[in-house]
């Protein structure tokens, strides 16, 4: 433990933060708050081999909505209404950081007890479909790596423990 109690910063794993409670991972394999969207990718309740790219953008709640071979949503409302993809991305988003994380990322007010979904004023939004399956693709790397405390060249850009600042 380091002098001042936080023994974590002297290692190079970091605690992961567990999910507000438990999702299952079959329709919505990916979520993340990034780069000013709640993104993901939702598997399609119809083909196997397709899954459905969507994202909400902070404060505007911009709605987007792809295949993974970027063919516009069908069931996407032209922004005024959501897709039941973009539905089930929020409705994991709440499970994995829990309702008032989602909210406060996205800036809308939950009313007690309601969903992130109900609250949302939502437009259109450009297409990221290509930038949120990157980051998914990213992601899955990760899972195909062996069990190491070794260091990933591309996260070597992080300063090493104990260096002069």
């Amino acid at each position: 433990m380091t002098s001042d109690g936080v023994a974590y910063e002297r290692r190079s794993a970091a605690p992961v933060v567990a999910p507000a409670r438990p999702r299952k991972l079959a329709k919505v394999p990916f979520v993340e708050l990034a780069e000013g969207r709640l993104q993901g990718v939702v598997s399609s309740g119809s083909d196997i081999e397709r899954v459905y790219v969507s994202s909400v953008t902070a404060g505007e709640h911009g709605l987007s909505c792809n295949t993974n071979n970027n063919r516009p949503c069908g069931g996407l409302g032209g922004g005024s209404w959501a897709c039941k993809h973009i539905q089930a991305l929020v409705a994991e988003a709440e499970l994995q950081y829990g309702t008032d994380r989602v909210a406060r990322y996205l800036k809308v007010e939950v009313a007690e007890g309601a969903s992130v979904m109900s609250a949302l004023k939502t437009t259109t939004a450009p297409n990221r479909a290509a930038e949120v399956f990157a980051s998914f693709l990213r992601h899955l790397a990760y899972l195909e790596l062996p069990a190491s405390t070794d260091p990933l060249p591309e996260l070597q850009w992080f300063p090493a423990a104990g260096a002069v600042r």
